[in-house]
């Protein structure tokens, strides 16, 4: 199966700047690959990917400094070009909202650089690694590559931190089946809510250091606002840090409770939740972002998927409002914190109702 190992390097100022300028070359190709593709769409021309990467020879000879930049590297820009747009005429077809059409990148946008072939213009050797007119790059290696290297990519992060991620095949490690299982509810007052009657609080991450976030605005829109260009960018660069350090958190939260799921339970269920459409709720967006329920699923889609478990996702309709003993709907409301069942006395937390719910819909769907 695919495996994803990501690690921090750190760069001499010289190799930093060669990469950067590798950047910049690779972010004009995207653009002139771009054109190119749509003056084919326009005057209905051929264009897949090859006719794209047939147009880079000719480009080196007229722009030479592209020639410091590793040839397979170049092609794959044309190669994530036509998935770009293979992905923008798919949402078109299903009539998406906003499809999002490419767009050009502009200075300092263009952010990675991938190496398509492991051993052709990138290799470890020992504790380092080898990387084609770059020379020698200091990794930090906190855990083994295990499995087959397949693809390597260097990038760039908003705070100006390089990292370097491998893209392996590796076979899966089973963990010993257990007759456990569990369904699971996920909100906003508590994280979320176990069948077992397990609560976790919910972190807030972003409501944590929210102040903090509009503090640095205001000061990077002061200096914007004075056309001050060197105390903009510091505080720009503040800015991204403060939103990196959340994103640190919010990530290790929810690796930490996949694993703890994951590990504990054969079988665990999941509410098949559209957040997209949940978003559109003014008052509570933002709260329902900063929760990321969606990456906590998958997180524990990728960790089962190695561990042999199993995640169900099942249908939100009335778990909430279904009485998990007798069936019967009971209304709430938002504020009602507490499941108070009239037809068979049952009394319960509103969420722990919920996660059996959902332990019984998706025991269903293993019966089916």
């Amino acid at each position: 199966m695919p495996k994803t190992y990501k690690y921090r390097v750190y760069l001499t100022n010289g190799q930093r700047r060669i990469l950067n300028h590798q950047l910049e070359e690779c972010r004009w190709v995207y653009n002139q690959l771009r054109q190119a593709h749509e003056f084919a769409y326009e005057h209905s021309l051929k264009c897949s990917r090859y006719d794209l990467i047939n147009l880079l020879p000719q480009w080196k000879e007229a722009r030479p400094s592209l020639k410091q930049v590793h040839s397979q590297v170049l092609q794959n820009i044309a190669i994530r070009l036509d998935l770009a747009f293979q992905a923008f005429f798919r949402r078109v077809k299903e009539r998406a909202d906003d499809p999002g059409y490419p767009r050009y990148k502009k200075f300092g946008r263009y952010r990675s650089i991938t190496y398509p072939q492991y051993g052709n213009g990138v290799e470890v050797r020992g504790n380092d690694l080898i990387v084609s007119k770059v020379g020698r790059v200091k990794v930090v290696w906190h855990r083994p590559v295990e499995g087959q290297i397949k693809t390597v990519t260097l990038k760039r992060s908003r705070t100006d931190k390089w990292y370097v991620t491998f893209s392996v095949e590796i076979a899966p490690r089973r963990l010993r089946p257990t007759t456990e299982i569990v369904g699971v509810d996920v909100g906003l007052a508590s994280f979320l809510t176990t069948s077992e009657g397990q609560k976790i609080e919910n972190p807030r991450f972003f409501r944590r250091d929210e102040k903090d976030l509009a503090r640095v605005q205001r000061l990077k829109d002061a200096a914007k606002n004075t056309q001050n260009w060197p105390e903009n960018t510091k505080r720009k660069k503040a800015l991204a840090r403060l939103h990196e350090r959340i994103t640190w958190r919010r990530e290790d939260f929810a690796h930490q409770i996949s694993r703890r799921l994951v590990d504990q339970f054969q079988v665990i269920a999941f509410e098949k939740l559209n957040v997209q459409d949940m978003l559109q709720n003014g008052r509570l967006a933002k709260s329902i972002a900063d929760v990321a329920w969606t990456q906590l699923m998958e997180y524990t889609c990728n960790k089962a998927e190695e561990a042999g478990r199993m995640v169900l996702l099942v249908d939100p309709h009335h778990t909430t409002q279904a009485c998990s003993r007798c069936g019967e709907i009971v209304r709430k409301g938002l504020n009602d914190r507490r499941h108070d069942c009239p037809h068979c006395g049952l009394v319960l937390d509103r969420d722990h109702n919920a996660a059996i719910n959902i332990l019984s819909r998706g025991l269903e769907q293993l019966r089916l």
